[in-house]
């Protein structure tokens, strides 16, 4: 299994929190993209408890393949700007694959 990881810190300032749950809600219809989709094993969203506009996407599958595929969906770049509008501007949007090599069970 691997897991998709990209990292986002959202825009900041008198409207922080608003852009911050605004890009939480678009990350949650975001899931229509992977849900159905074979080799897709599930997804977390994650936010800094120090830095509240620093956010964590963890997305699992069996493989770099299954991920990509879904990448091609014909609405998923519209999907990513809509998302990006909400995100303090930097050069790219990387992400990165790590393969999981330890799964104990009841993690949280």
């Amino acid at each position: 299994m691997i897991v998709v990881v990209s990292q986002a810190w959202t825009k900041d300032g008198d409207a922080a929190e608003e852009h911050a749950q605004a890009y939480i809600a678009l990350s949650g219809e975001f899931g229509r993209f992977f849900r159905d989709h074979p080799g897709y094993r599930g997804r977390r969203l994650v936010r800094g408890v120090e830095d509240r506009t620093h956010f964590t996407h963890l997305r699992y599958f069996e493989t770099v393949a299954d991920y990509e595929e879904c990448t091609q969906h014909p609405e998923y770049q519209a999907h990513l700007l809509a998302m990006y509008e909400h995100l303090k501007p930097y050069e790219s949007y990387p992400r990165e694959y790590l393969e999981v090599v330890l799964d104990e069970p009841g993690n949280a």
